[in-house]
């Protein structure tokens, strides 16, 4: 096992503690790491690692989403590992990239896994994402720019967005996970 996939694992370990209803999923990501083939890899449509991030404002009050071009839908950013398997790096190159945002911090403790189908588009067959992410803090600037790959970005208020009927219910999920967080700080 690669350097990276032990602290993958490891970090896996930490999660499954820390969020004890949710070994199923953590049971599917280790299964994944543990193939043979490589996972970190798009051309793997079995299945793949991705990496994103929920990054929050310098308050801890709102979250920027991308208006994700081929699903059409909001969500944080991220994407592909493209064969790396540091997926920290992954999902801050993925923010910087998406959010033209300079000085990013990301924190290196996994934030929420999801396991989600994507349809078909352009050739390429319906196949998993494993999407591992991560909480990133946005630096001194905040002014973003729209990269490609988004109809649009926004920065959304995280407590109006954990009772938003029409988002979607991962956001759902890691924007209560981030007012427990802080209201564990408090």
């Amino acid at each position: 096992m690669r350097a990276e996939d032990a602290g993958f694992s490891a970090a896996l370990d930490d999660y499954a503690s820390r969020h004890p209803g949710e070994q199923e999923t953590v049971a599917l990501f280790r299964e994944l790491l543990a193939d043979t083939g490589d996972p970190f890899r798009r051309e793997r449509l079995a299945g793949h690692f991705t990496a994103s991030c929920w990054l929050v404002d310098r308050t801890g009050e709102r979250v920027l989403l991308t208006h994700h071009r081929k699903l059409g839908m909001w969500l944080q950013l991220g994407g592909h590992a493209d064969g790396e398997h540091d997926l920290v790096q992954v999902a801050l190159r993925e923010a910087e990239e998406e959010s033209g945002l300079a000085g990013l911090h990301i924190a290196p403790d996994i934030f929420d896994l999801d396991r989600h189908w994507i349809p078909e588009h352009k050739g390429v067959p319906g196949h998993w994402h494993y999407d591992v992410r991560y909480v990133a803090h946005a630096g001194e600037r905040e002014d973003f720019v729209v990269s490609p790959e988004s109809l649009d970005l926004a920065w959304r208020g995280i407590d109006a967005l954990a009772i938003d009927p029409a988002a979607d219910t991962s956001l759902r999920r890691m924007a209560g996970k981030w007012r427990a967080r802080r209201q564990d700080a408090r």
